[in-house]
């Protein structure tokens, strides 16, 4: 390899446009080499120097390229990333990762016998509502947590017409759209749970899948977490609320990030990833006296940048990845349940 990492993307659509070529093309450690198009070349007019691939193998193929970000379709991540590793190139996978335990333990395990990198993107982890919360939690002025939940709603009665989110195929369904999600958050916090109960549903005329999930994570000292994500909730509600014996904290899904990207904003632009002032976290606490004080946060600002950084240190310097292999074997475990 050499200084810079020469890097693939098999996707342009949403996920390669907005939350991978941005990130990649602005960090000096990457070289954004190509992108697979199948059928429209459109890549081109946002990155004049990149190469076009006809297919998924030609990229792969290419000598060149060191690391592979695999952003298609769930159900195909397992197939492409056992390739791109035979092919010895490092990877970085979008979630979910795969569709079972027993493949990302065959695909790390392949990692590992070819000196090559399995990442996986998990990009919410660096959402400025996340690290608020985190950042409140962390500062023990919630006492003993008590109850905690993390939601993600939308409103989308309809079926997609994109099939491998509607039909029955593997990693399907909103548990393994939104899911991952929510159980990397969760579990970036609080570790592998002592158990789970898990509830899906299908709402929406005509469903082939699960459109709202209800998952409960148990944890030591009476610690409840509920994971909710629905396509059908009018009224969004708070996207996380701690409850704790000290007091509670409050915060909707406020990050800007993705809106900022698809409105073509770079990364390395002035005021990436800032909040609207009026999003701030609603913190109470209890007072000696029963009491009530009321505080205003404001979320640091949202940091996607530093998941790619994380990965360039991964690859060339052997930096510890932050999102582990056992966290990502937790989630699946759930969601294959």
């Amino acid at each position: 390899m050499n200084n810079k990492i020469n890097t693939g993307l098999l996707a342009y659509g949403m996920s390669g446009k907005v939350f991978h070529a941005p990130f990649v093309s602005t960090h000096s450690g990457f070289n954004l080499k190509g992108i697979v198009e199948r059928n429209r070349k459109i890549a081109q007019d946002d990155y004049p120097e990149i190469i076009s691939y006809n297919s998924v193998d030609e990229l792969i193929n290419d000598d060149s390229i060191d690391l592979v970000i695999i952003n298609t379709p769930n159900n195909t991540h397992y197939e492409y990333a056992k390739q791109a590793l035979k092919a010895g190139k490092h990877i970085l996978v979008e979630k979910p990762f795969t569709a079972t335990t027993d493949q990302a333990k065959e695909l790390f395990a392949l990692a590992k016998s070819v000196g090559k990198k399995a990442l996986v993107y998990q990009n919410r982890r660096f959402d400025s509502g996340f690290n608020a919360v985190k950042k409140v939690i962390e500062s023990g002025k919630l006492g003993k947590l008590v109850e905690v939940y993390f939601r993600y709603d939308r409103y989308r009665n309809e079926i997609s017409p994109k099939a491998f989110k509607e039909e029955l195929v593997e990693a399907t369904g909103l548990q393994y759209d939104l899911g991952p999600h929510l159980l990397d958050q969760a579990i970036a916090l609080f570790g592998k749970p002592e158990k789970f109960n898990k509830i899906l549903s299908k709402n929406r005329v005509n469903t082939k899948v699960d459109d709202y999930f209800a998952i409960q994570l148990t944890y030591p000292n009476e610690l409840n977490v509920f994971l909710t994500a629905s396509m059908l909730v009018a009224d969004i509600q708070s996207a996380f609320v701690v409850n704790g014996m000290m007091g509670s904290f409050s915060k909707n899904h406020a990050d800007v990030q993705e809106a900022q990207l698809l409105k073509g904003m770079k990364p390395t632009e002035e005021g990436y990833g800032i909040e609207n002032p009026a999003d701030a976290g609603k913190l109470t606490l209890v007072t000696e006296d029963g009491g009530r004080t009321t505080e205003f946060i404001a979320s640091e600002k949202g940091n996607y940048p530093a998941i790619f950084e994380a990965v360039y240190q991964n690859i060339v310097n052997d930096k510890p990845y932050p999102i582990t292999e056992e966290d990502i074997l937790t989630q699946l475990q759930i969601l294959q349940s």
